[in-house]
């Protein structure tokens, strides 16, 4: 094979791999698979207002992010806020209860070690999918959808 078919093929090959990456990315992003519960996750900083009125509070003084009521969870991850008080098994034991670093920063600064990560199935998904519940040490709980790009501090008391 001549050096320039052979590197017409090469180019074929590495678009035809850019277009499977792409199909794959765009199938497995958030939101395309199951439909999540209509939470936005905003933070006091960020000027996040609230609509209606409520006798509870819309954001979490201590951290500044949107509350979400339990009931406004996916039925994957009430599932997973059980497996975290009974103490797991975890679907992913090798990635679920382990330390989650906050190297987003979009949750309270604490010490190293503080916070861990647990995986909420996601239906349809080939992977672990994007969604996660990080628990803090003092038992404190946020959700993001979006794998870490934004998170909402989860009322568990009702």
């Amino acid at each position: 094979m001549s050096r320039s078919r052979r590197q017409a093929v090469q180019l074929l090959a590495l678009g035809v791999l850019a277009l499977v990456l792409l199909a794959a990315y765009l199938l497995t992003r958030p939101g395309t698979s199951t439909p999540e519960p209509a939470v936005v996750a905003t933070s006091a900083r960020s000027g996040g207002g609230t609509v209606g009125s409520s006798a509870k509070q819309s954001t979490d003084p201590a951290s500044g992010l949107r509350w979400v009521e339990v009931s406004a969870l996916p039925t994957q991850a009430r599932d997973t806020l059980a497996l975290i008080a009974r103490g797991g098994p975890y679907p992913y034991p090798n990635n679920d209860d382990k330390v989650f670093g906050n190297i987003e920063r979009l949750l309270p600064a604490m010490r190293s070690g503080y916070y861990r990560e647990h995986t909420v199935l996601t239906p349809g998904s080939p992977d672990r999918g994007a969604r996660r519940i990080v628990a803090g040490a003092s038992g404190e709980k946020y959700y993001t959808a979006d794998h870490y790009a934004s998170f909402q501090r989860i009322r568990e008391d009702g």
